[in-house]
């Protein structure tokens, strides 16, 4: 259902659906790109699948784990995206950046970190303020 919620500001309502909305976007991209073209995974090699692993699975999980859980949802997705950087990028292929479409991808799981830290922030200042 499309409400804002208990505690849930209007500014983060919109950044929660932000995110959401652009995570579908992100998705329906991804698989179009993996399999808009005959798909086989016999054909990729053992590293690349390291790589794939971690873009786009990891971050398509992390996107459908932030529906409900934000946080937690958007730290795979981040996780995913460094690991991806940090593991394929620079362990396997000597080279660190991979270019910036990745991170456009994967930027609304940075969007749901976000909600889910500035939620519970706020929500903490409100309670403070209540029990003061």
């Amino acid at each position: 259902m499309s409400v804002v919620t208990e505690h849930e500001s209007e500014w983060l309502y919109g950044l929660r659906w932000l995110a959401r909305i652009w995570s579908i976007a992100s998705i329906a991209l991804i698989l179009l790109f993996v399999f808009g073209e005959e798909f086989n995974l016999a054909k990729i090699a053992n590293k690349e699948l390291v790589g794939f692993l971690f873009f786009p699975v990891g971050v398509i999980v992390g996107f459908i784990v932030a529906w409900r859980r934000e946080g937690i949802g958007g730290a795979i997705t981040i996780a995913s995206l460094l690991a991806f950087y940090f593991v394929y990028g620079f362990l396997m292929n000597g080279r660190l950046w991979q270019g910036g479409a990745f991170i456009f991808f994967a930027a609304p799981g940075f969007l749901f970190f976000a909600y889910w830290f500035f939620f519970h922030f706020l929500l903490e200042i409100k309670v403070e303020k209540r029990n003061h």
